[in-house]
C-alpha cells in the first residue's frame, strides 16, 4: 500500500473517531440535561420514551431508504453486468465470424 493511500485511510480513521466521540459526548450531554431538567420523574420518563419512540421510527425509516437504495444499486450493478456481458458475447461472435 503506498504511502499516501496509508495516509488518505488514516485521515479517514481519525476524522471517523472524532465523529464518533463527538456525538457520544452530544448522547452524554442530552442524557445529563434530561436527568437534571426541572421536570417531575413521570414526566421525565414520559420525554425518555417519546424521545426514544422517535429515535427508533427514525432509525427504521432510514435502515429502510437504505435497504431501498441498496436494492436499486444492486439491481442497477446486475444490469450492467448483464449488459457486459452481452456485449462481450456480440464482439465474440464478430470476431469469429
Amino acid at each position: 500500500m503506498s504511502e499516501k493511500t496509508r495516509d488518505e485511510q488514516d485521515d479517514r480513521e481519525e476524522g471517523s473517531n472524532a465523529l464518533g466521540w463527538f456525538l457520544t459526548g452530544a448522547v452524554i450531554g442530552a442524557a445529563v440535561a434530561i436527568l437534571y431538567a426541572p421536570k417531575s420523574g413521570r414526566e421525565t420518563r414520559q420525554y425518555i420514551s417519546d424521545t426514544t419512540q422517535k429515535g427508533r421510527d427514525a432509525v427504521m425509516e432510514s435502515s429502510q431508504n437504505v435497504m431501498d437504495a441498496s436494492r436499486d444499486m444492486f439491481d442497477r450493478g446486475r444490469k450492467l453486468v448483464e449488459d457486459a456481458v452481452d456485449l462481450f458475447d456480440r464482439g465474440r461472435k464478430l470476431v469469429r465470424g
